[in-house]
């Protein structure tokens, strides 16, 4: 691996647990970003991983995170913005303040995020910046829109960015997890198998963008399982 240490924002169960092993596990060292880090004690542990509070739509939260990594000598070659916020319901119905937490955690606070990131990795001209998007990214459901709305604007950001970033040396990505991710609280049926994401075949795709060589990066990636429609 030419990438050395991994920042993942919004971690927690699933699949920033799955990414925080595998990176672990690939010889990077990892730092975890979340507004309750002491949710990540154990994961942590198992991991080596160092745990920061941060609330990524707090731009001056965002400044003391990259404050507090540069300082513990973990300044990140990679990030991984894995932080979303839903509001369901009638559109009609839909309760403004609710609407804009959604817009802010699921997309500002991956501008905030970014933008740290690049300022950093620019000097160096490395690192890789990934975005995790969800079937909302390219499709409005029903009574989803401030989903929809703050995945649509971060898929923007990640190919704009990969467009301005990439003939500098970073690797911009966006990751379109298509489906329901696997986990104790969703399970698959007997008469489905595979039919739910496993989040630790998620994160090897987020690695082999890592070890991609730069003159075939993808900007986009995405994952169904193979039984979800199109």
């Amino acid at each position: 691996m030419t990438h050395k240490v991994a920042l993942i924002v919004g971690a927690g169960a699933g699949l920033s647990a799955s990414l925080a092993r595998l990176f672990a596990k690939s010889g990077m060292r990892v730092a975890l970003a979340a507004r309750t880090p002491d949710d990540l004690t154990k994961l942590a542990q198992e991991t080596g991983a160092k745990t920061f509070a941060c609330d990524a739509t707090k731009r001056e939260q965002v400044n003391k995170l990259f404050a507090d990594l540069d300082a513990a000598t973990l300044g990140p070659d990679v990030v991984v913005y894995n932080a979303s916020y839903r509001a369901r319901g009638p559109l009609i119905d839909l309760d403004p303040a609710e609407v804009e937490k959604s817009i802010a955690v699921t997309a500002f606070g991956g501008f905030l995020i970014a933008q740290a990131a690049a300022r950093r990795m620019l000097p160096n001209g490395h690192g890789a910046i990934l975005f995790t998007g969800a079937s909302a990214s390219v499709k409005g459901y029903a009574q989803s829109a401030p989903f929809a709305m703050g995945k649509f604007a971060l898929r923007g950001l990640a190919q704009s960015m990969a467009r301005e970033l990439s003939p500098h040396g970073i690797h911009v990505a966006h990751v379109v997890v298509d489906g329901g991710i696997r986990s104790a609280r969703r399970v698959e049926t007997p008469d489905k198998p595979d039919s739910l994401l496993d989040p630790d075949a998620v994160a090897m795709s987020y690695l082999q963008l890592l070890q991609q060589p730069r003159n075939a990066w993808a900007w986009e990636i995405e994952l169904r399982p193979w039984v979800e429609k199109f």
